[in-house]
């Protein structure tokens, strides 16, 4: 059987391995006084005949039987003295941040949203992970694989954040409108959940965040539309602002061409509204301001100023002070 040179050493170079082993099929034999070099970012773990003898931090080692004193009866007992080789292998395990790793619902979460009712949410993110027990997470997740890499267990924890996501919407978050402002403590919610999740598989969730949280086109165009109206505020002042922009717009065309009269048309069609938008203003200030002077000779001065600025005509101020001074 081959043996491997002295030094056994895993250098990663993509930056998304997270186990690599050594020899890589297992069919090297280790020679006894091998040196094994682990990096800072690294920890090795010595299996031999199926068990795991021992874990290595950073630094240089030579295997021994002073490394490994669990080998002592073994080596003792061999025909070729203790300098024989041996069959064994190493597992070197990247200890660094993986960072950025994506996560996202395959499938739309039902939700149910105080205002909008049932409705479907899709969300996406990124979240970071380390290997914090090596010995479990070697044992329990990535068995006798050769190499394993981020991407082998990404879409397993895609499943853990889901499900836990889907649990923490429903008892936390009440309407997709507040979303926006719960977006952090949303994440931190998440996290916290999922910590055991983590931990029982020898990780460490370093961080994880929501980045966004959709819904279907039909559902966004009612939040657009209630935007909207938020933008408004008043909606019996915007449409007085809109009037008042047409009736602008209709005096700067007096001519009534072919290509303005539909301009025209609608500028007398707003025009023939100011009057009865003008009383429902007054009336309306005649029920909230019932102060000594909100008095009928202060609605005709009113009512003179929008005389002379053209807004009213000499028959509708005449008709409405004569409404008002029988008041009187």
């Amino acid at each position: 059987m081959p043996q491997l040179t002295g030094i056994l050493e895993f250098l990663d170079d993509s930056g998304i391995t997270m186990v690599k082993r050594l020899p890589d099929d297992g069919q090297y034999e280790i020679p006894w006084g091998t040196q094994l070099i682990v990096r800072e970012s690294q920890k090795a773990i010595f299996f031999r005949d199926g068990r795991s003898l021992d874990i290595f931090g950073p630094g240089r080692y030579t295997l021994q039987t002073q490394n490994l004193p669990i080998l002592t009866k073994t080596i003792t007992s061999l025909a070729f003295g203790s300098q024989s080789p041996f069959k064994a292998e190493v597992y070197f395990l990247n200890m660094k941040l993986f960072p950025n790793l994506k996560w996202g619902t395959k499938e739309p979460i039902l939700f149910k949203d105080n205002e909008l009712q049932m409705i479907r949410l899709r969300a996406h993110g990124i979240f970071s992970i380390q290997i914090k027990d090596p010995s479990l997470f070697l044992n329990k997740v990535v068995g006798t694989t050769g190499l394993y890499q981020d991407s082998d267990i990404e879409d397993y924890l895609r499943n853990i954040i889901t499900t836990r996501m889907t649990d923490v919407l429903g008892n936390t978050l009440k309407s997709i409108f507040d979303i926006p402002k719960e977006l952090n403590q949303l994440s931190s919610i998440i996290k916290s959940s999922m910590d055991l999740d983590f931990e029982g598989l020898g990780l460490y969730l370093h961080d994880f965040y929501v980045n966004s949280v959709s819904v279907p086109p039909a559902v966004q165009e009612l939040v657009d539309a209630r935007s909207g109206m938020a933008a408004v505020g008043n909606l019996d002042k915007f449409m007085k602002y809109k009037a008042a922009l047409s009736l602008e717009k209709a005096a700067e065309n007096p001519g009534g061409t072919a290509a303005t009269g539909v301009g025209v048309g609608a500028g007398m069609g707003m025009g023939f509204m100011i009057p009865q938008m003008l009383q429902n203003s007054l009336q309306a200030e005649q029920g909230s301001n019932s102060g000594p002077s909100d008095t009928p000779l202060d609605k005709i001065r009113k009512l003179k100023e929008l005389l002379d600025m053209g807004a009213i005509s000499k028959e509708e101020f005449e008709m409405k002070k004569k409404e008002l001074l029988g008041g009187i």
